[in-house]
């Protein structure tokens, strides 16, 4: 049971992470200029990398090969992510409201990421319901 529990989760939590990367790709005109005009060098190049980024970290969790490191290069994705663009009251909304809560979703997401590599590294088991190989605990 706790094995599709797991893989429940890993398709929701992947989801949202590979539908944002497909979307930095497929837009990247339009993420180019809102990038461009939070401040962000390169933008064009810098949102084609964070989408390739998103959709390997995303891709990389969701059938658990290298589930760990597909989580830090999300959570490298939203670290920056959250400097630039969702300060409070900086992007997009009047009152701040929205870019709030965009800020404090980024950071529980980028805690949930922290999570998954620190459970991949203290069990680096395969996964159930993986593609992933298994491994020998290390002590």
């Amino acid at each position: 049971m706790g094995g599709l529990v797991l893989l429940i989760g890993r398709v929701v939590f992947s989801f949202f992470f590979i539908y944002s990367g497909f979307n930095h790709l497929t837009k990247l005109s339009g993420y180019a200029q809102y990038a461009a005009a939070a401040g962000v060098p390169a933008p064009t190049v810098l949102t084609a990398l964070s989408g390739l980024m998103l959709l390997a970290g995303g891709f990389s969790v969701l059938l658990g090969v290298k589930p760990g490191w597909g989580a830090l290069l999300i959570a490298l994705f939203l670290v920056p992510r959250r400097s630039r663009c969702t300060s409070f009251g900086d992007c997009r909304s009047d009152d701040g409201r929205e870019s709030g809560a965009h800020f404090w979703k980024n950071i529980a997401l980028t805690g949930a990421c922290l999570m998954i590599y620190a459970l991949t590294t203290l069990n680096p088991a395969r996964w159930p319901y993986s593609l992933g190989r298994s491994a020998t605990p290390t002590l």
